[in-house]
């Protein structure tokens, strides 16, 4: 590959949550390497200053009630500094795109907001920003790839290379930064190996096919122990949903909206089948180092997997088993890399159609609606063999999956020194258009948990905002579907409030939850906690909609029209608060127009309207979706 041209350094920051923006980031700094640009991608927060830099793209995603994701936070906090003058970023040049969703009302906010700073500061924008809705029916690329033609079109007005000199044409394989190699003295040992790959016949039957225990090397992140994995559905029913509790041995402080990471690993079936069909047997074992593939690279930036005990030893299988997520649906970028290592014409004319803007269509088609992983593409494409040095650039890493905590700290953890925390997980397994069984990575992972097992987690911040201040002023729960684990955490975090409060009124307002499932008999989570909040006479009033138990289907949204009355009195009249957790999609949307609806009821459209977005803006009306 050419060298950049000297001068041309592009700084790439990405706020992301999930590992969305992330994605979007790597992508544009893969665009503007065949620009011939110095590219570093990293996150938001990895950045004190800009002024370095001629030419920044900033990838975010928004969170919570419209804020920052936590790796842009420290950042953002610099960003709004008052010592900051304006046009004191009049030198740098950056575009900047938004990842939102449409179901929350704050759509894209963290994004306008850092662009707003940016120009505020003086930064010049070379493009007109970027936003995607994960609503769009074909995901973040629907607007992503236009928006991409436009920048690059853009930079190389702005920045136009040297007569004689073109851009990195896309059928060009870019070198990544690291490489894997062969720590000094190691060899391939096949002996080891076949005693490793090869399990005795019987082991699957014996449960062997489980991931290892080892603990992950996570930053901030601490050692849980699973207390129960215990199924809430009924056996016959088509979900398997888990209540599984942890125990943490140190005190960690949490309160409700707030979410624990878990970081899965995948399954040895799955990772012999990888090393099988890339016929990587002979060095599935044998120790690796990172090295920089070029002078240039200093060896001061990160490789590409940094989160393993330097006790342990790194190896293909550890990278596919802890580190590599070779389960997931594979993006763009997958197919145009993989491309390069076939010699099969057939194959890499197809893995190329894929890459093509015009056949995003069929790219849905392939990937994201059978939701076709990594491992079965590599499966079906079978001439492709990657070269494992080039692992860690091809294959996304494994990013860990978010779960809202559905309890509340116990009164007495503080002088126990430990945290109990409590999940609400739905398995994700169910058969495709394809016919083909899928499990979601980490739920698959969790499900395979068993009580006295350690894993690795982090613990994090929600959205909510919820405040011990607001004890006094009553909530409106929508909870639909595990959407009900924050709003657990709610009602039993707002009774240890109570109970250890002396300054409550006697006249403490009735909370209100909506719950929504299919049927009473077969996921009503939690019915007999509700039952015995109600005989100890708390102040909650819990709905349920079950959707399939009667002729006419009945959701969350219709008790809220049903129960009009109370919702007005609840939110209106004693200016109450109301909570909606949940899947995005309809339902957020569905249950916002059903609130107008209520207070409609006692004013007109236009008012009722402006009253909804009035609590959006003082904080009243908190979304949190997945």
């Amino acid at each position: 590959m050419a060298s950049t041209t000297q001068g041309r350094r592009a700084l790439v920051l990405y706020g992301s949550e999930t590992g969305n923006a992330q994605d979007v980031a790597e992508e544009l700094g893969r665009i503007v390497e065949r620009l011939r640009f110095d590219a570093q991608v990293t996150e938001l927060n990895a950045i004190d200053l800009l002024l370095q830099y001629s030419v920044v793209l900033v990838a975010i995603s928004t969170t919570g009630q419209g804020d920052l994701p936590a790796n842009s936070q420290t950042f953002w906090k610099a960003l709004r500094s008052t010592r900051l003058r304006p046009g004191c970023l009049q030198h740098v040049s950056f575009a900047s795109f938004g990842l939102g969703d449409t179901s929350y009302p704050k759509f894209n906010w963290a994004h306008r907001k850092l662009y707003n700073r940016l120009i505020q500061l003086g930064a010049q924008p070379i493009c007109d920003r970027g936003e995607s809705d994960e609503q769009h029916p074909e995901g973040v690329d629907g607007s992503f790839l236009p928006w991409t033609a436009t920048l690059r079109q853009r930079l190389l007005q702005v920045y136009p290379l040297p007569t004689g000199l073109d851009p990195i044409a896309d059928d060009v394989l870019l070198d990544p930064k690291w490489l894997l190699d062969f720590v000094d003295g190691a060899s391939p040992s096949p002996q080891v190996i076949i005693e490793q790959t090869c399990p005795s016949p019987d082991a699957k039957d014996k449960g062997a096919d489980v991931p290892p225990n080892d603990l992950l090397d996570i930053p901030n992140g601490m050692t849980a122990k699973v207390l129960s994995n215990v199924r809430s559905t009924s056996s016959s029913h088509w979900q398997d949903v888990r209540h599984l509790t942890l125990n943490i041995s140190e005190y960690h402080p949490y309160v409700p909206g707030d979410v624990l990471t878990i970081y899965p690993k995948n399954f040895p079936t799955d990772v012999n089948e990888f090393l099988s069909i890339m016929h990587w047997q002979s060095v599935a074992d044998t120790p690796l180092h990172f090295i920089p593939s070029s002078p240039s690279i200093s060896l001061s930036s990160s490789p590409p997997i940094t989160r393993f005990p330097s006790t342990s030893k790194l190896t293909l299988r550890t990278l596919l088993t802890n580190h590599l997520d070779i389960m997931s649906i594979p993006r763009r970028s997958f197919f145009a890399q993989l491309a390069h290592f076939t010699n099969d014409e057939y194959q890499r004319l197809r893995l190329l159609e894929f890459t093509y803007p015009e056949y995003l269509d069929e790219l849905y088609d392939y990937t994201s609606r059978p939701r076709r992983s990594i491992l079965e593409v590599l499966q079906e494409f079978d001439t492709v063999k990657i070269p494992w040095q080039r692992l860690c650039s091809i294959i996304p890493a494994t990013r860990g999956r978010q779960f809202s905590i559905a309890s509340a700290p116990l009164p007495s953890a503080p002088t126990d020194n430990r945290t109990r925390i409590e999940l609400l997980i739905a398995i994700v397994k169910y058969k495709t258009v394809i016919k083909r069984i899928r499990q979601g990575v980490c739920t698959r992972y969790i499900a395979s948990l068993e009580p006295g097992q350690e894993i690795s987690v982090t613990l994090q911040r929600g959205g909510l905002g919820v405040t011990k201040a607001e004890t006094n002023k009553p909530v409106v729960m929508i909870g639909p579907g595990t959407g009900v684990a924050p709003m657990r955490a709610l009602i039993y975090q707002r009774k240890y409030w109570r109970e250890e409060s002396s300054k409550l009124s006697d006249d403490i307002p009735r909370d209100m939850l909506f719950f929504g499932c299919r049927n009473a008999e077969a996921d009503y989570f939690f019915r007999d906690e509700w039952a015995a909040l109600k005989r100890e006479d708390a102040p909650l009033n819990v709905f349920p909609a079950f959707s399939r138990d009667q002729r006419q289907k009945v959701y969350v949204q219709d008790l809220v029209r049903e129960h009009s009355a109370h919702v007005y009195e609840a939110l209106v009249t004693k200016n109450g608060i109301v909570y909606i957790c949940g899947s995005s999609g309809k339902m957020p949307q569905a249950v916002r127009e059903a609130l107008i609806e209520c207070f409609q009821s006692q004013q007109s459209r236009e008012k009722a309207e402006a009253y909804l977005t009035s609590m959006e803006k003082s904080g009243r009306y908190k979304q949190e979706t997945w």
